[in-house]
């Protein structure tokens, strides 16, 4: 099993310039040392005596009389000024920026879970909750061993906690089987849900440390019968307040739920991913027909209109869908609602299994998806051929995600071991930014960016360990033609 992280560095105490990468083992701390003493003797320097001031303070003398003889020379020619600054319009739509600047990518926290990291397990997935300051992250088998039946982990962190030790989670809370992803509910910190290899989803109150297992599906004939790789939170329209949990399998099912009294999840509604429904154009390859299901891996929803939603699918192919869908699903009966087929549109695949897809939070028409290809694919929803592919990897791309601020901007997590930052605005070939994450090229499985703080980068591994990045002024601060330059992107015609 892979040795435990050494500690990280503190916050400040370590920089990584643009070629470097994060490693635990090499902190310096003699600098870290140097630095803490400096701001100790500073301290000391100012626990002066009061006689010291005094006879500073006498030091000072002002001669008055001609400090208001120069001010009554000048009023007349700075009052001529400040009427011309007030009036001018240079500054018109400029937003002050009144945080630090930040030059260097830092890795602030490596967190992890001995006890999982003994067991070889590796962090399948990774979110924030709805304050920006709890980063959860899910422990499972992505490659050998036998899933079913291997225990699993999901561990939280609260960043903001003095006392944060990093290979002690604030909450353990064991799970039967293999936790395949996780979300944290969009308004309320504590609850966070999770899909498990079983086909299983389960809601967690992380406040209640006894027993925080709050809802659950159980295995009925409405659960999935694969893996669930993907849970999100969706606005319910009915009722402001409160969400609704989507769940994404490789069964081929995208299932809406709802939370019942007794603690159970019920079915509210759902969709069918069957081959035979799948629209395409004709200048796409033939899409594998047959009554097979579609295996669902990843989904994204607009930040546009609710309605609509992109897959992507095993068969290497991302489709755009509609929650709004009439069409009863091909073999959509068997359980408690009948479903519906979603997919509107298909899109050129990529030459393998799509691992991940996102949707542009400043653009309604663009998302990107990557998969075992090594590639990313810039998309819009309007036509079928990419507008820009990106050999980002020799080997598989686990994930893919739009950073929250800066329009251009997006991160993906390498089976070498890698997190790529992409910034469209500095180059549209090749990464602005590659952190090497994760020694021995041992492969990064998920990213997510925190949207309240939005200098923060989370990045799970298959050594076990969580990376919390802190992202440079660069990746954070939009530019003045940012936009235009997005529109400038999506108006690329391909087909």
């Amino acid at each position: 099993p892979p040795a435990g992280p050494a500690a990280p560095a503190r916050p400040g105490t370590e920089t990584f310039p643009a070629e470097s990468f994060c490693q635990t083992g090499r902190i310096s701390t003699v600098e870290s040392a140097a630095q803490s003493h400096t701001s100790r003797d500073a301290g000391v320097q100012t626990d002066q005596s009061k006689d010291a001031v005094q006879d500073f303070q006498q030091e000072v003398q002002v001669d008055y009389t001609s400090l208001l003889s120069f001010l009554q020379r000048v009023e007349d020619a700075v009052i001529k000024e400040l009427n011309k600054n007030w009036k001018s319009r240079a500054f018109d739509g400029f937003e002050v920026n009144w945080t630090d600047q930040n030059e260097t990518v830092l890795c602030l926290h490596t967190l992890s879970y001995p006890e999982a990291q003994d067991q070889n397990l590796q962090v399948t997935s990774v979110s924030w909750n709805a304050t920006g300051s709890v980063v959860a992250c899910s422990y499972g088998r992505l490659e050998g061993g036998d899933w079913s039946t291997e225990k699993s982990y999901v561990c939280t962190w609260n960043l903001d906690r003095r006392g944060l030790n990093p290979q002690r989670p604030d909450l353990v809370v064991d799970v039967p089987s293999s936790v395949m992803g996780l979300a944290f509910h969009p308004s309320q910190p504590s609850l966070i849900a999770g899909g498990l290899f079983s086909g299983e989803l389960v809601v967690w109150d992380t406040s209640r440390t006894e027993d925080p297992v709050i809802w659950r599906t159980g295995l009925t004939g409405d659960t999935h019968t694969d893996p669930v790789y993907q849970v999100t939170w969706l606005p319910d329209a009915k009722h402001r307040n409160r969400s609704r949990l989507l769940s994404a399998s490789t069964d081929g099912k995208i299932l809406v739920w709802r939370e019942e009294q007794d603690g159970r999840l019920a079915l509210a509604e759902g969709f069918a991913m069957v081959a035979q429904q799948i629209p395409r154009s004709t200048r796409l390859k033939k899409f594998p027909c047959g009554e097979a299901a579609v295996g669902v891996t990843s989904l994204s929803f607009s930040h546009f209109d609710p309605r609509v939603f992109v897959v992507g699918v095993e068969g290497g192919y991302s489709l755009k869908c509609s929650t709004a869908a009439a069409t009863p699903a091909l073999h959509g009966a068997g359980g408690s609602v009948p479903l519906r087929a979603p997919a509107e549109l298909a899109f050129s695949p990529h030459t393998g299994p799509v691992y991940s897809v996102s949707c542009s939070p400043f653009h309604r028409n663009l998302f990107l998806s990557c998969g075992t290809d090594g590639q990313v694919h810039l998309h819009s929803m309007l036509q079928t051929q990419p507008i820009v592919s990106l050999q980002l990897s020799k080997k598989y791309l686990f994930c893919v995600r739009w950073s929250p601020v800066r329009p251009l901007v997006f991160a993906a997590a390498s089976g070498e071991g890698d997190v790529h930052l992409f910034d469209f605005e500095k180059s549209s070939h090749k990464p602005a930014l590659s952190l090497k994450q994760a020694a021995g090229e041992r492969p990064v499985y998920c990213l997510e960016f925190n949207v309240k703080q939005s200098r923060l980068l989370a990045a799970g591994d298959a050594t076990g360990a969580v990376r919390v990045w802190q992202l440079s002024s660069d990746f954070t601060e939009q530019g003045p033609r940012e936009m235009s330059r997005l529109e400038q992107l999506a108006s690329e015609v391909t087909d």
